[in-house]
């Protein structure tokens, strides 16, 4: 069976882009190697995203797949974007961070979020791929919905009246930025 190498330390990001890879593929987590994450001193998403890719397939000679996405939100200067994850260890969890990020919209008008991800693919000495899906949506009014993780529980996609958080998985896997640039890449690596 073909391997490949998803470049994400986060369970729920593993999950749904393990879910999105063919199963002809079997699906390597860095943690299970013991392989640490790389610093992110990308500006981008696509930087950080590439600079993973590069960081991963150090340790393997099989494909791999990086992540980095995060939440853009207008009012806050699209921040926290790629700070995202960073946001929520700053203060100690997602929860926490979702609930700075609530405070600050309390009086904004303005709710608008952009949800990206940006996926980069390298195998052995070939070029890196990279691609990006965004989403469009807008923050809720508070947390709401147990489900997915991140900023799922804030984030309404444009068109839907339920947060992520509230989504069967089946349905937000189907629909969410990680999707989006995924379709993107399938149609550059036919095999995945």
């Amino acid at each position: 069976m073909k391997k490949i190498l998803i470049g994400t330390h986060n369970k729920g990001k593993f999950k749904e882009i393990a879910h999105l890879v063919s199963r002809k593929y079997k699906k390597i987590s860095p943690l299970s190697l013991n392989i640490k994450s790389p610093k992110e001193t990308g500006k981008s998403f696509i930087a950080n995203s590439k600079l993973k890719v590069q960081f991963f397939s150090k340790f393997v000679n099989y494909p791999v797949l990086s992540d980095d996405s995060g939440i853009c939100i207008k009012a806050l200067n699209n921040k926290p974007g790629i700070y995202s994850a960073r946001l929520a260890k700053k203060y100690g969890s997602f929860y926490n961070a979702m609930k700075f990020i609530l405070k600050k919209l309390k009086n904004k008008k303005d709710r608008t979020a952009t949800f990206v991800c940006s996926l980069s693919y390298k195998t052995n000495n070939q070029k890196i791929v990279t691609v990006q899906g965004k989403l469009k949506g807008k923050i809720s009014s508070s947390i709401k919905g147990k489900n997915g993780f991140g900023y799922d529980p804030i984030f309404i996609p444009s068109n839907k009246k339920i947060t992520f958080g509230q989504m069967s998985k089946v349905k937000k896997i189907k629909m969410d930025h990680r999707f989006l640039a995924f379709q993107k890449l399938k149609k550059k690596i036919k095999t995945l």
